[in-house]
């Protein structure tokens, strides 16, 4: 039996209208997959995507000085054993010890046994054994004799731009032979070099001998 030309077509007709959902289907398939390719950003490196938070290196015996405007040292922190963190800068330190300097005046020395530095190094945190040291100074022709002073804590905060050292946790605050103790904490100003304690304060003051007042 031969088909005619009527015949092909109509057969061929039903066969596409038939066909037709298929062929809609994958064409909007296809579309759908283009879409999302072209609006997925580049698939970044497995270093990229996941930074971890691990040191990079550590330095035994490490040490990091800052300036002033004028040229001197500002502070300087050391540590028996520096790590230092990639992924936001920061680092770990083993018995920090820092020293903050002020023109005319005895240097301030903060010390416990171990720290952490921000990635931006405005802020050192202090933990266990946390003191704050000022030795006795005589007086000089701009400056009056100081007393020595040791503020001892579990934790102190090094706000360092700011000159500025603080704890909210209890604190004792030894200066010549005066003691007293906060169960709130304090704060310390390195430019007056004063520390003032908060919250509930007891202990006793002793005059200065003189010749230091």
């Amino acid at each position: 039996m031969q088909l005619n030309s009527q015949q092909i077509k109509i057969t061929l007709g039903r066969a596409l209208l038939r066909l037709t959902p298929l062929i809609l289907m994958g064409a909007l398939t296809l579309l759908t997959f283009w879409l999302v390719q072209k609006n997925t950003p580049p698939e970044k490196s497995t270093i990229e995507r996941v930074r971890l938070h691990e040191p990079d290196y550590t330095i035994k015996n490490g040490a990091l000085s800052a300036l002033n405007e004028l040229g001197n040292t500002k502070y300087r922190i050391l540590g028996n054993k520096v790590t230092h963190y990639d992924d936001d800068a920061s680092i770990d330190i083993l018995t920090p010890r820092m020293r903050l300097f002020q023109a005319d005046k005895a240097p301030v020395t903060v010390k416990s046994d171990t720290g952490h530095l921000d990635g931006d190094l405005t802020i050192l945190d202090l933990f266990d054994n946390a003191s704050i040291f000022r030795p006795a100074q005589a007086a000089t022709a701009s400056q009056p004799a100081t007393l020595r002073m040791l503020a001892s804590s579990s934790y102190f905060k090094v706000l360092i731009n700011d000159d500025i050292i603080e704890t909210n946790r209890p604190i004792t605050l030894e200066q010549g032979m005066s003691i007293m103790n906060s169960t709130e904490g304090g704060i310390f100003n390195n430019v007056e070099q004063s520390m003032v304690l908060t919250g509930r304060v007891k202990g006793r003051i002793e005059r200065a001998p003189r010749g230091t007042q």
